[in-house]
């Protein structure tokens, strides 16, 4: 499939690693063993699974990929509070039973079911009633309640046709059902993945609402802490954004990564496996992972 892609190099760029998606475990449609055979069936070679703020998917995920015969990194994407903005940190190759980092998820998680009850209220004050509890019936984790359950109940009710104008009329600054929340530092994020044994990715840097200035202080102190890579080819990018996050990429030294951000059919705008790969300029994130050597002695 990657042959055919515009771009296409040999080398590590050959590979399909997919390094960024969801699972019902946090706001996601599809099962872990689920999702490992999407991505098997899509011709993903080496795949993380990186669920908001938990890895109670990951044994399963991991397991079906040994079976399969696709490699499989462990992952998690760890919500962080910088600049009053919500952005995310994905950690890839981690040790999903380290002490540490599972502290910090269950810190960062506590606090989500009060935001939930919030949201709720302004909801129901805006004429969609009973939201919490139909949020919970889409959230397979009732720990990890989230916008996205709130907008498939949204949608569910017949209030909104699909989740995008959801988040054009709901659950956004400004809009009903916009409730903040405090979540990790960025220092605290690289921190917790690193001592997992991990590599941290600042994913999806295209979606952020900052300031030119403020992106180069946040990208600053993300590789300052330890931060060693950023996503460059994101189911969150449009195309036009891929060459502008390559340059930031090069700029910083970071490695690059890849990931569709899938979180289910229908609702992402890239199925696991889809996007075009990295430019041969880039080196990408998985270049020296013992996963990504094995698949070029193929």
């Amino acid at each position: 499939m990657l042959d055919r892609l515009p771009g296409f190099n040999r080398g590590p760029h050959r590979i399909n690693a997919d390094l960024h998606c969801h699972s019902v475990v946090s706001d996601g449609t599809l099962s872990p063993t689920d999702i490992v055979e999407r991505a098997h069936r899509n011709g993903v070679e080496i795949l993380a699974l990186t669920d908001h703020d938990e890895v109670g998917g990951l044994a399963a995920a991991q397991s079906r990929a040994m079976q399969l015969g696709m490699a499989f990194v462990p992952g998690v994407e760890v919500s962080v509070t910088w600049g009053g903005e919500t952005i995310h940190v994905v950690g890839l190759r981690i040790d999903f039973r380290d002490p540490s980092l599972l502290a910090g998820l269950l810190r960062t998680r506590s606090g989500r079911d009060g935001r939930a009850q919030e949201i709720a209220d302004q909801l129901a004050a805006a004429g969609i009633p009973d939201a919490y509890e139909g949020a919970l019936r889409y959230a397979g984790n009732p720990e990890l309640i989230s916008r996205s359950h709130f907008a498939r109940y949204i949608v569910e009710t017949g209030t909104c046709e699909d989740v995008s104008e959801v988040f054009r009329r709901f659950l956004v600054e400004g809009r009903p059902g916009y409730v903040p929340h405090r979540w990790a530092t960025l220092g605290e994020a690289v921190a917790w993945i690193r001592a997992a044994g991990g590599t941290a990715v600042m994913a999806h840097p295209g979606r952020y609402r900052l300031s030119d200035m403020c992106m180069e202080q946040m990208l600053d102190e993300f590789r300052d802490a330890g931060g060693e890579a950023i996503e460059v080819v994101s189911g969150s990018h449009t195309p036009d954004q891929y060459a502008e996050w390559a340059a930031v990429a090069q700029r910083y030294g970071l490695a690059a990564s890849r990931g569709s951000d899938f979180h289910g059919p229908g609702e992402s705008r890239h199925d696991l496996g889809s996007l075009p790969p990295l430019h041969k300029q880039l080196r990408p994130v998985w270049q020296d992972w013992p996963e990504a050597l094995a698949l070029e002695r193929r």
